[in-house]
């Protein structure tokens, strides 16, 4: 008999809208996410709004964890983690080390939603100072900070007079082998800058950038309101280091649009760190045993028409375990494996495989 469960690995933005998917489309659907809750990145990292709209993460993410566990076809564990793979397309048995046990499950298809981390900008570098100076904080950090609704320095609890962004930290740097954008930065440095001239009054901040990159709609929805209606002040550089001086942080670089060497104090450096394969994303994808690109991330194979097939059948994977995304590759992507995963285990059926 063909089994009809579709596991979905990771309960994240993207695992969620592919159980949603399946579910709706009448597969039966368990989600198996390692932490204690549903919602990913957004809820693990305390994330203050999502870009570009400003809407509270907690009240959308809130949502869909809603939208997914409305059918009742859909199971969540919690608390849970795929430790080996065996089986076949069709027949896959999952075994999952859940709390003090290990279950088996059956599954007839597998969506890989096991996500990102964000680029430790310590790990190759200090140049930046990130563990070196507590006013050095990364985007994640200064989330979770407008979540609670106090921008302030972590040195002295004091409100910023001047705070900065540097850009494309972790990412378009061959030097550390991350040559890839990591796609969101730009808008979330635009989007967090508008919250903190709102959150900190007569606050100057700064973004520091070598190519502002807005895709789609980003441009009109957050990088021109930034500036014209936030003045928010964009500045074409290179940062090359952060240092202690009288208190305060100096940055220094480049002004590539003056040519001139750059020096500027600053009360809060904020690094725009990058997207990197999770460690999740990197065990499960040797668990298995599908093809990995030279970043890490999981490999669409059939790209660029199909996004989200990997090299194994009846496997699929979705979000930024397949490279870096934002909210709204997870929602399409996710959607779209939901129904590849129904598809392929009603065509086992019929086939009678």
């Amino acid at each position: 008999m063909a089994n009809t469960t579709v596991a979905v690995i990771g309960g994240g933005p993207a695992g969620l809208a592919a159980g949603a998917s399946a579910a709706s489309l009448g597969s039966e659907v368990v989600i198996i996410e390692k932490l204690p809750f549903l919602g990913g990145r957004p809820i693990e990292e305390n994330y203050a709004s999502l870009t570009p709209y400003l809407r509270s993460a907690e009240e959308a993410m809130g949502e869909v964890i809603d939208h997914a566990l409305s059918f009742e076809n859909l199971t969540v564990m919690l608390d849970s983690k795929v430790i080996a793979v065996t089986g076949d397309p069709g027949d896959f048995v999952l075994e999952v080390q859940s709390g003090e046990e290990v279950v088996s499950l059956t599954a007839g298809s597998i969506i890989v939603a096991t996500g990102f981390q964000h680029f430790d900008p310590g790990r190759e570098t200090q140049m930046y100072g990130y563990y070196e100076f507590d006013d050095v904080i990364a985007l994640q950090d200064l989330e979770a900070m407008l979540k609670e609704g106090r921008v302030q320095r972590p040195s002295n609890g004091e409100e910023p007079k001047r705070v900065c962004f540097v850009q494309c930290v972790g990412s378009r740097d061959r030097q550390i082998g991350n040559e890839y954008c990591s796609k969101v930065c730009c808008g979330v440095a635009s989007k967090e800058a508008i919250e903190v001239r709102l959150a900190v009054p007569g606050v100057e901040v700064f973004i520091f950038y070598i190519d502002m990159r807005m895709y789609g709609y980003w441009e009109s929805q957050i990088y021109w309101p930034a500036q014209e209606k936030h003045h928010v002040q964009y500045v074409k550089g290179i940062i090359s280091e952060v240092l202690p001086k009288d208190g305060r942080l100096l940055v220094r670089g480049e002004d590539t649009t003056m040519g001139r060497p750059m020096e500027v104090l600053m009360d809060l450096v904020v690094l725009s760190v990058g997207m990197e394969p999770s460690m999740g994303t990197r065990e499960i994808a040797g668990i298995l045993g599908i093809e990995q690109n030279k970043y890490g991330f999981i490999e669409a194979v059939k790209g660029p028409l199909d996004t989200v097939a990997t090299s194994r059948e009846g496997i699929f994977a979705v979000g930024s375990a397949l490279g870096p995304a934002d909210l709204e590759d997870c929602s399409s992507t996710g959607g779209y494996a939901g129904a590849r995963a129904t598809a392929f285990i009603r065509s086992h059926a019929k086939a009678g495989i």
